[in-house]
């Protein structure tokens, strides 16, 4: 199963609201973001949004700053050629990086060319961690999805001694945040073997390849459902083979699923079916252990997904003894308070 992201709702018109331009739009961005972006440097982080076009009047776009260049991406309208002199003449006065362009959906071209000065596999950190940080690879989603920077914040501080299960793993920066937590066993579980090398690759550039820490190249549903002591579901006539598990707890479950998927075990549907996620991830956590969830569906409100974890939980015999909410960090503003992606840490009783 994959776990794409799309980090700005996609539109095929370009607002200008007020009649601002697109330097306008990021004049103001970067003002908003000066106190974060001088906290973030002074973290000796060099990965975060520089613009959020759904928020910030330019729907279907986003820019990025990845370390040692900037990355736009566009779903929906391409970049024009003013539009791209507009950004690159601005922010390469503010930051002096080289600016790539990757659009984004079926039938995109091919971007821009990519700079020739730039590294080989350039490095991007952040929380005193560095990644590598490729600005085109076999999939479309970058490597370090910016917007989960708050939940990776939380885990880093809060994962000393914890047994942690991160499932939907992707590169893993969660599990790579818990093991310099101080996670006494971390368990990265993916569909997808690069995704993971990626997550091996990191982990070495750190110095935190411990031996606690498990890369499972397998898919999440029939793992997850092992380990929290139900049967995998099988399809009429198929036989898919899978990593035999025995059930165990974990004290910190992270889920970050895809908005849709399927595979051989079936699908992954958060609008629809959060529950048949949830409820595995409960019987997985330790009595008294959390569940760091996500959910970035924009049409699902936090109140509503909220109501389905504990009306979950109740039916599952672990009833919730607390939600708290963990927000995006600021660069990723929401026009209504009302970001798409939700993330939540849930107690489990």
């Amino acid at each position: 199963m994959d776990n794409p992201r799309d980090p700005t709702s996609p539109a095929s018109a370009r607002a200008e609201p007020d009649g601002l331009s697109l330097t306008e739009l990021l004049t103001a961005a970067l003002s908003r973001r000066r106190p974060l972006i001088d906290q973030l440097e002074a973290e000796a982080c060099d990965c975060y949004r520089v613009f959020h076009g759904t928020a910030e009047g330019w729907p279907g776009l986003s820019i990025d700053r990845y370390g040692d260049y900037l990355l736009a991406q566009t779903w929906g309208d391409p970049l024009d050629a003013p539009a791209l002199a507009a950004i690159e003449t601005l922010l390469g006065a503010r930051f002096d990086l080289p600016l790539i362009w990757n659009p984004r959906g079926s039938g995109a071209g091919p971007g821009s060319p990519l700079p020739s000065g730039l590294p080989e596999l350039p490095i991007g950190e952040e929380l005193g961690l560095r990644y590598g940080l490729p600005p085109r690879h076999r999939g479309q989603d970058p490597l370090l999805f910016l917007d989960l920077r708050a939940a990776r914040r939380r885990v880093l501080a809060e994962s000393a001694g914890l047994e942690v299960l991160n499932l939907f793993a992707y590169s893993c920066g969660i599990g790579l945040c818990a093991a310099k937590g101080g996670a006494s066993a971390v368990w990265n579980v993916d569909f997808a073997a690069s995704a993971l090398e990626v997550g091996r690759q990191n982990a070495e550039r750190n110095g935190l390849n411990e031996p606690s820490t498990r890369y499972l190249n397998e898919d999440v549903l029939p793992a997850l459902r092992q380990l929290a002591g139900l049967s995998v579901p099988l399809r009429r006539g198929k036989h898919p083979r899978y990593l035999r598990l025995r059930p165990r707890q974990f004290d910190l479950v992270v889920l970050d699923p895809p908005t849709w998927s399927t595979g051989p075990f079936g699908a992954v549907d958060i609008v629809r079916d959060y529950a048949g996620l949830f409820k595995p991830a409960l019987l997985a956590t330790r009595p008294g252990g959390r569940v760091l969830a996500t959910n970035h569906a924009a049409q699902v409100a936090r109140e509503d997904w909220w109501a389905i974890l504990e009306r979950c939980a109740v039916k599952a015999g672990r009833p919730l003894r607390d939600l708290e909410p963990i927000e995006p960090e600021a660069d990723f503003p929401s026009l209504d308070g009302a970001p798409p992606l939700k993330m939540v840490l849930a107690t489990v009783g």
